[in-house]
């Protein structure tokens, strides 16, 4: 274990950080639920939405992150990213869809990344609860292009 400030101090030297800079950053914790939370807008979304921010974007990480819980049959509305999305579902069961693609179904551990511009939209199944986390890319403090509503049909797979 003594090993490890040696190859740290090392790696500085290396890259030319001296250990003063390296010393001048710090972490920072968020302590859960200090970020704001909220329900989903009516105009953005179908059924019962609840967002609960985690990070906002930074000029060093530009992107923020929600857990964004959608009860049964809840869903989007069709949005684009500027600089793109991932989604990891931690429970329940949901749907998404790009446009012009069959639906997809989305269950606990699945990843979804939507590459900036892709028409898409998420939510629950229809009888069941999700919740996902939704890491989204920044620009010039923009991260979504809502779109129109989807449709039943449109959820339905139809």
């Amino acid at each position: 274990m003594a090993l490890v400030p040696v190859l740290f101090a090392a790696a500085a030297a290396q890259a030319g950080t001296g250990s003063d800079e390296m010393v001048s950053k710090a972490q920072t914790v968020s302590k859960s639920g200090s970020e704001a939370s909220f329900k989903g807008p009516e105009q953005f979304f179908t059924g019962n939405v609840n967002v609960y921010m985690s990070f906002s974007p930074t000029a060093e990480l530009p992107a923020s992150g929600a857990f964004v819980i959608f009860e049964p049959g809840a869903r989007s509305a069709w949005h684009t990213h500027p600089a793109g999305q991932t989604l990891i579902v931690i429970s329940g069961a949901g749907l998404t869809q790009e446009w012009g693609q069959p639906v997809v179904e989305i269950h606990p551990g699945d990843v979804i990344r939507c590459p900036a511009g892709v028409k898409h939209w998420h939510g629950a199944a229809p009888g069941s609860a999700m919740t996902h986390l939704a890491i989204t890319g920044d620009v010039n403090g923009k991260n979504v292009d809502w779109m129109e509503k989807v449709t039943d049909e449109q959820y339905r797979g139809k």
